[in-house]
């Protein structure tokens, strides 16, 4: 009795400690805190404030240190803060750090609303910038001013500074201490912004140059532009894109050509270019600060009035762009204060830690034991496995025992065990031993938040990662979609088929950043996703015809299909022109600045479609909705996009040999019968799970057994409000517009003489891209789908563009601006 006692007391106290820590997480009380924060970082600006102007008068007061003279209601402190403000001023400021105190309040107003949910990055960062400034600026007033320190109520440096800059002078003297200060604020300024090198660089660059200019008695007057003569030989390290050098008076056509190295540029900005305009004999040099690995060209005096000829030329088809900032690209940069969902926005569940049942665990033991020795098989050895909802029971038959036998005694042990969806893996791959996975009495919950938060999931590297749930071993189990590339989810109803689709976007949010990521929607059923309508302008893409977030028109969702393949289409034509094989190659490339936004190049977030039902959008469209989904399938994983299709039916009538052959990774939750099992992955299995969300993963060889987490409608609510309340993109993304062939060409009536204000915008974008799209315009004017859809109309009818060609771009009529204005001037 008292053994039972203690157990009940062990098990209330982690209850009652989850309920500490779960008390100080809630969002009220965080808010509550940085509030307090907050205005105590003001009533400490207050008080440093009226320090510079009452600390004179109340020195002696606080000085004397009594306690009581403090106290009382007439102690004759002037400082507006009060007695005790009065008092933190002068022991952060004289005796502490001195005036940069003042840092001190930046940080816990920082903190304060950071805790207030106000759109603060990076704390950390602000600490430790708060504590360098902080000391730095003690210890540079405290040697500054160190020999006023006698003179002032006011130590500027506070006692920290003072004596810290005394001991520096000893041991590295007055100058040390100049250049050690020096050192460290450019190190911090190096660790605030990495722009600082380069701004270092060019101060040196110009430096060396005006001393080299100084030598030959060439320095310009302050102001002027800065010419560089060959008559004297200057070796100066450049980037130079193409190099002619000239030998001898021979003509320019004549110079030979000195490749480069490799076939990347540096474009830098106009302050950073400097360039020399000769007379008319001599010729146009453009020069570069040198990038790493660039080698040393010297220009050399020919002694016969001739200079070296230097010319720029562009590269054969695709450059290596580099646009006029040195950092790369980042595609965040929109949302830089995006911040992603955090777990206590999902439920906590007390019974989801593993526990042992060792009477139920000794007990299926003895009664698996007992019904293979009454068959005939005996067994040297027994282990078994406890996971959440099922245990694996390892067993080591003896010599000369056919597997075959114990694979059809599975209807005899789950008599004997009176247990329902008993599973013989007959043999374990790997191992040497014959599985039995027998439900547990109890199980537990696998909550979201146990695998998402865990630490497998939150430093996983995969590019989509995605969490499941739980093996039968207790390990979370997760992978990554991109090496899929595609998943067809099957089960019967009130699965867990449902859930598991929650699980696959949650686990999207709470990785990728709307920059990275979109997904396509398609919810025949109408209220399954409607939960994620709200992170519209954040992660969904549709059509731009302004119609719901979420697809659920049988017919909007093949055009949809359809629009994406279009998108599959015009990324694999960037891909080619970049000369890369798959999405990541090009992104790297991109965001290195090597690729030309000019030239239609643009970064490519990964696009998932996530489409429910998939059985019912077989029964009303048929083949128009299977061929786009096997074309995405059989060609998108390289260019980013992904698909996930999921059916209460898995009939081979819907699940086709087409569908299957382009899904290699498949999630099959209970089904009724054996058949079905075999049309989902191509075995028996899936028949004898226990539900709730138990399922079979395959991808490969052997299926994996998990039990899928549990993340509910309101856990996805949390999420996604948290999401909607953060500042996103304008509009969502749009896919590009999708003309059926049997649309016609025709455009009908259109009035010229009432053309939209943007008409002729429209047209020179459309002549100078040499692009007819509606897309385009759509997107340079940030106009929706129908407007930009009459402007291409009235261009037609112009005769600027010429009629659509299905889902490729229009023909451009109009070879040049020039051309243009003589249409245009027609149509007045």
């Amino acid at each position: 009795m008292a053994k039972k006692k203690l157990d009940k007391e062990a098990d209330q106290t982690p209850s009652s400690l989850s309920k500490i820590v779960a008390y100080f997480k809630n969002e009220t009380i965080h808010f509550v805190i940085g509030l307090m924060l907050v205005i105590f970082s003001v009533y400490l600006l207050l008080a440093f404030s009226s320090f510079f102007a009452t600390g004179a008068a109340d020195q002696s007061i606080i000085d004397s240190g009594n306690p009581a003279d403090l106290a009382a209601v007439d102690n004759h402190v002037k400082n507006y803060a009060g007695s005790r403000g009065a008092q933190l001023a002068s022991y952060l400021i004289n005796d502490c750090f001195g005036v940069s105190s003042f840092f001190i309040l930046v940080f816990l107003a920082v903190a304060g609303l950071k805790l207030m949910r106000v759109r603060i990055v990076r704390l950390w960062k602000w600490f430790i910038g708060c504590t360098l400034l902080l000391v730095w600026f003690s210890v540079f007033f405290g040697f500054a001013f160190m020999n006023h320190y006698q003179d002032s109520f006011l130590y500027w440096g506070g006692m920290h500074g003072y004596n810290v800059s005394r001991w520096l002078i000893s041991q590295i003297g007055v100058p040390g201490v100049w250049m050690l200060l020096l050192v460290t604020a450019i190190c911090f300024f190096i660790y605030m912004s990495a722009r600082t090198v380069v701004w270092l660089r060019k101060l040196f660059a110009l430096n060396f140059l005006k001393r080299k200019q100084k030598e030959e008695g060439q320095v310009p007057p302050m102001g002027e532009t800065q010419e560089f003569t060959t008559s004297q030989p200057q070796e100066v390290e450049f980037n130079l894109k193409r190099t002619y050098k000239q030998n001898s008076p021979a003509p320019i056509k004549d110079v030979p050509v000195e490749e480069p190295q490799d076939d990347s540029f540096l474009y830098t900005s106009e302050s950073e270019t400097v360039s020399k305009e000769t007379n008319e004999d001599e010729v146009t040099m453009v020069f570069e600060p040198a990038a790493p690995n660039t080698t040393v060209v010297s220009t050399e005096d020919s002694g016969n009035g001739f200079e070296p000829g230097f010319d720029v030329e562009s590269a054969s088809e695709e450059e290596e762009y580099q646009g006029p900032e040195v950092e790369p690209y980042n595609p965040t940069k929109d949302l830089e204060n995006y911040r992603f969902p955090t777990i206590d926005l999902m439920k906590h569940f007390e019974n989801d830690d593993p526990t042992i049942d060792m009477d139920e665990q000794n007990a299926n033991k003895d009664r698996i034991i007992n019904t293979l020795r009454s068959f005939g098989i005996e067994i040297s050895t027994i282990k078994a496995t406890v996971g959440p909802t099922v245990t694996l029971y390892e067993i080591t038959p003896e010599q000369g025992v056919r597997i075959s036998k114990i694979r059809g005694l599975e209807d005899d042990i789950a008599l004997s065990l009176s247990a329902d969806g008993i599973r013989i893996i007959a043999p374990i791959p790997g191992k040497g031993t014959i599985g039995i996975e027998v439900p547990n009495k109890n199980p537990k919950i696998v909550s979201g938040q146990s695998v998402i938060g865990s630490k497998k999931f939150q430093e996983s590297k995969f590019d989509l990662p995605i969490v499941l749930g739980k093996t039968i071993t207790n390990e979370v189990f997760m992978f990554d979609l991109c090496k899929m590339p595609h998943v067809l989810v099957a089960g019967a109803t009130g699965q867990g088929k449902s859930v598991g689709l929650n699980a696959i976007i949650t686990s999207l949010l709470y990785k990728k950043h709307p920059a990275e990521l979109k997904f396509v929607l398609v919810d025949p059923k109408k209220v399954e996703f409607s939960i994620y309508s709200v992170i519209e302008n954040h992660f969904l893409a549709k059509l731009p015809d302004g119609g719901e977030p979420i697809i659920t028109d049988v017919t909007k969702v093949v055009q949809t299909l359809n629009s994406v393949c279009v998108e599959m289409d015009t990324r694999y034509d960037l891909l080619k022109m970049a000369h890369v094989r798959n999405v990541k190659e090009y992104n790297d490339k991109f965001i290195n600045r090597r690729l030309n936004p000019e030239k239609g190049h643009k970064f490519m977030p990964y696009i998932v479609v996530v489409i429910d039902e998939f059985g019912d959008l077989i029964m009303t469209a048929g083949k128009e909705v299977e061929l786009p989904i096997a074309r995405i399938a059989q060609l998108a994983r390289a260019v980013g996009i992904h698909m996930i299709i999921a059916t209460q039916r898995p009939t081979t009538n819907i699940i086709t040999g087409t569908i299957k052959a382009n899904f290699p990774a498949r999630i099959a939750f209970r089904v009724s019968a054996m058949m079905d099992s075999r049309t989902i992955l191509d075995r028996p299995g899936a028949n004898r799970l226990i539900g709730k969300g138990d399922m079979l993963f395959l991808q490969g060889a052997d299926p994996v057994r998990v039990q899928c987490a549990f993340i509910d409608t309101p856990e996805v609510e949390e999420i996604t409000k948290f999401i909607a309340r953060q500042q996103g993109y304008p509009t969502p993304f749009f896919l590009p517009e999708f003309v059926s062939e049997d649309s016609g060409n025709d455009v009908g009536e259109i009035d010229m003489g009432r053309l939209d204000p943007l008409f002729e915008d429209a047209a020179r974008l459309i002549v100078i891209h040499q692009q007819g799209s509606t897309s385009l315009i759509q997107r340079k004017f940030a106009i929706g789908y129908n407007r930009a859809g009459r402007i291409m109309d009235q261009l037609e009818k112009a005769g600027i563009v010429g009629p659509t060609q299905g889902s490729k771009a229009r023909d451009v009529l109009c070879m040049d601006e020039n051309d243009l204005e003589m249409r245009l001037n027609n149509l007045q």
